[in-house]
């Protein structure tokens, strides 16, 4: 059996053979590449942890908070005038709710009338004071007198001149205006005690007095309720002609420029946080649009669950350990970026510490040399009512005096 010749016309007759080209060379390079790009982004990561990441504590457990100064009446009264509702701007002093003043300015007209009348009576015991020291002067010189008399007869007894009887009266004229002495002495002691050392305005019943009418006046005074604080109205609840009692909450006043952010981390966050420490927030309001600088202001003296109404009791054999929270107090440093992009209270929030900065303390050092928050609104109101009472005695003291 012999061969097929070959075809001397093929060009290809008689070459070798070329070898296949591999399948899976291609995905090979673009899966060598892939590890290369994946190796060189975990260089990248690791580098950016080291040299700057792990400088930052971030977390969206954090809220907008402030001051909510609650608008309570100081006496019972009804509900005349309701001067602001939700929402409203006020000033501190501007008038929020007027109470009826009927039965407040009757008992300042009672207590203007009393203190006028126990001016008039202490006057009266400066006076009787006066009258009594002239009474034991008068009495002393009667005494004196009497005394010179009876010396007289005495001697003129000796002699015979007069009887026996006559010198028995001189000397019992003399004892009576001696009792009679005595006893306009202890009288004038007695009301001069009542007015000794002292003058008409600071006598103990013109003071007690005094002090009734100051009470009356700042009674009449807090039927008008105003606002301690400059701020925005909030929740209100009184309505027109509700009877109200003192601590009764009728509105809050809200100082949205004096907010902070109370930001809750993990307690394996707070290694090295620090008081001072630079802080952006970015609220959930205004998004990625703005962000809020602020700084640390305090670290929480306790977790969240040990101030809470119902403790963990951990000691009971039931326990889990879970990761606690920290509240930290950030407080913003621009106001101008408040004035711009007004918060609310209770707002979400996301917030970045830096943590480049150690040098601060992680508790507070020093305690506070101002006070956190004040009113001055209340401050005139003694002053209005002392001026009133001076003015009060001067018109019932007498005049020229």
């Amino acid at each position: 059996m012999s061969s097929q010749p070959s075809n001397p016309a093929d060009p290809q007759a008689g070459a070798p053979a070329k070898p296949a080209k591999p399948v899976n060379s291609r995905r090979g390079f673009f899966l060598r590449l892939l590890g290369a790009v994946l190796v060189l982004a975990a260089i990248a990561w690791t580098a950016w942890y080291f040299l700057d990441g792990r400088w930052y504590e971030s977390t969206d457990d954090a809220y907008v908070d402030g001051n909510v100064v609650q608008i309570t009446p100081q006496l019972s009264g009804t509900v005349v005038s309701i001067g602001a509702d939700d929402g409203d701007r006020v000033h501190a002093g501007d008038v929020l709710v007027r109470l009826d003043k009927s039965d407040a300015e009757v008992a300042l007209a009672e207590a203007k009338a009393n203190l006028a009348n126990t001016v008039r009576k202490v006057r009266g015991l400066y006076s009787s004071a006066a009258g009594a020291q002239a009474d034991v002067a008068a009495r002393q010189v009667a005494v004196e007198k009497a005394r010179a008399d009876y010396e007289r007869r005495r001697n003129l007894a000796k002699s015979g001149a007069i009887s026996a009887e006559e010198l028995a009266h001189a000397r019992d004229e003399l004892a009576s205006l001696q009792s009679a002495l005595t006893t306009a002495e202890q009288q004038y002691q007695t009301t001069k005690v009542l007015v000794d050392d002292t003058v008409v305005a600071s006598h103990p019943d013109v003071q007690m007095a005094a002090a009734k009418l100051r009470a009356a006046y700042l009674d009449d005074l807090r039927t008008t309720i105003v606002a301690p604080v400059d701020g925005y109205v909030a929740k209100r609840s009184v309505q027109l002609g509700q009877r109200v009692a003192p601590g009764m909450a009728m509105m809050a006043v809200v100082p949205l420029h004096q907010v902070w952010i109370d930001a809750n981390f993990k307690e394996t966050q707070l290694t090295h946080m620090r008081i001072g420490q630079p802080v952006d927030v970015d609220v959930d309001m205004y998004g990625g649009d703005v962000t809020f600088k602020g700084k640390v202001q305090s670290l929480g003296v306790g977790t969240g669950s040990a101030f809470s109404l119902l403790p963990a009791q951990n000691a009971t054999g039931n326990w889990i350990k879970i990761v606690q929270r920290v509240p930290v107090r950030i407080v913003f440093t621009e106001p101008k970026q408040l004035d711009a992009h007004p918060l609310r209270i209770g707002l979400s929030s996301n917030v970045e510490v830096s943590l480049h900065n150690q040098n601060g303390p992680m508790l507070a050092r020093q305690s506070p040399t101002a006070p956190v928050l004040n009113t001055d609104v209340y401050d005139k109101q003694l002053a209005q009512a002392d001026g009133l009472i001076a003015q009060i005695i001067h018109a019932n003291m007498a005049r020229g005096k």
